[in-house]
């Protein structure tokens, strides 16, 4: 069954079009993620999901079923938030159940559904605390637990993490992962993080501007985007772009190198001299400005003794580069 289906989907407040024609299918059971800048409508997209905002036009279909004029809490949806959004007067056991008892489910189906919730999350021992007794991943916990007891037909997570410090942030990106492998949900997940899209996602989506620029597997993305856009949003040290190419580009056009697959060599076609050096223990990166005026970044595994101002020749495999056209758009080598 498919979770979920958007036609058409558009969103303007006033004269402002915040989403253009957005068309997705999210499959039952499929972990998929919205990514992109600041201000590409990727938060829209999931309030619009959600029923806390009206699509201006198009179809929001949830399980089979049409749910534009549906309220959210109808929607068969639970939405986990940046800010938690915890009751600080109820206990993390009575937060859990709250939108079981206002829905009238019977206490033992309530008492059921909160216990297998705590102990997927590893909660037992906080389960009479209040909110300010928490650390910001258990608050984040109760909150992904909140979700997990209304059975939902789709989660919807609106960058849970972003609250979190670096460490918590990765050991609560696992314990997502894992409660979608065991629970075998259907999950949408907003993010700004290409770090998160690329270690949590079956399917990206990602978004510019209201609308969508690419939609695949992270690793389809990031070997064969469509664009200079996805081709740059994708990646850590990000994809290095050349205009004066050591090779035949269309006129006008970007020469496109990841920097893992640019290589120090004797003789190389790029000449440059480093500018800063980043050691990061299993990796070094370099960047480079080259003869030509323009800057790169060499990614180099393990540890590597090269000092800034050294000059430095640097070559690639061909059919490791990429070539976008005057438009931005990918054109063949």
């Amino acid at each position: 069954m498919t979770a979920l289906t958007l036609t058409n989907v558009h969103k303007s407040f006033g004269e402002i079009e915040v989403l253009k024609d957005i068309n997705l299918t999210v499959e039952d059971g499929e972990f998929v993620v919205f990514v992109g800048p600041s201000g590409c409508g990727k938060s829209t997209l999931l309030r619009v999901i959600a029923g806390l905002e009206d699509a201006s036009s198009g179809t929001v279909n949830i399980g089979g079923d049409v749910v534009n004029a549906v309220p959210p809490a109808k929607r068969g949806i639970a939405m986990v938030f940046q800010s938690y959004a915890l009751y600080p007067h109820l206990s993390v056991r009575d937060n859990m159940a709250l939108g079981l008892r206002q829905e009238k489910q019977p206490k033992s189906v309530i008492e059921e559904r909160v216990e297998k919730a705590v102990e997927m999350l590893d909660l037992a021992a906080y389960v009479d605390r209040r909110p300010s007794d928490l650390s910001g991943g258990q608050r984040q916990r109760v909150a992904i637990g909140r979700a997990i007891v209304r059975d939902p037909k789709l989660f919807l997570f609106d960058e849970p993490l972003s609250n979190l410090d670096a460490a918590l942030r990765m050991n609560t990106r696992i314990e997502i992962a894992e409660l979608h492998r065991t629970l075998s949900a259907s999950m949408i997940y907003v993010t700004h993080d290409q770090t998160e899209a690329m270690t949590l996602a079956d399917k990206i989506v990602v978004l510019r501007d209201g609308r969508v620029e690419q939609v695949g597997s992270p690793m389809e993305l990031y070997n064969n985007p469509a664009n200079q856009f996805v081709a740059g949003f994708l990646g850590s040290p990000s994809m290095n772009f050349l205009q004066k190419a050591p090779l035949a580009i269309p006129v006008n056009g970007t020469l496109g190198i990841r920097p893992e697959h640019l290589r120090i060599v004797p003789k190389g076609r790029i000449k440059g001299a480093v500018t800063h050096v980043e050691r990061l223990g299993g990796d070094t990166n370099l960047l480079v400005a080259t003869d030509e005026k323009e800057a790169l970044t060499v990614r180099l595994f393990g540890q590597n003794g090269t000092n800034v101002g050294e000059k430095i020749e640097l070559d690639f495999d061909d059919h490791a580069a990429f070539v976008f056209d005057a438009e931005m758009q990918r054109a063949a080598l």
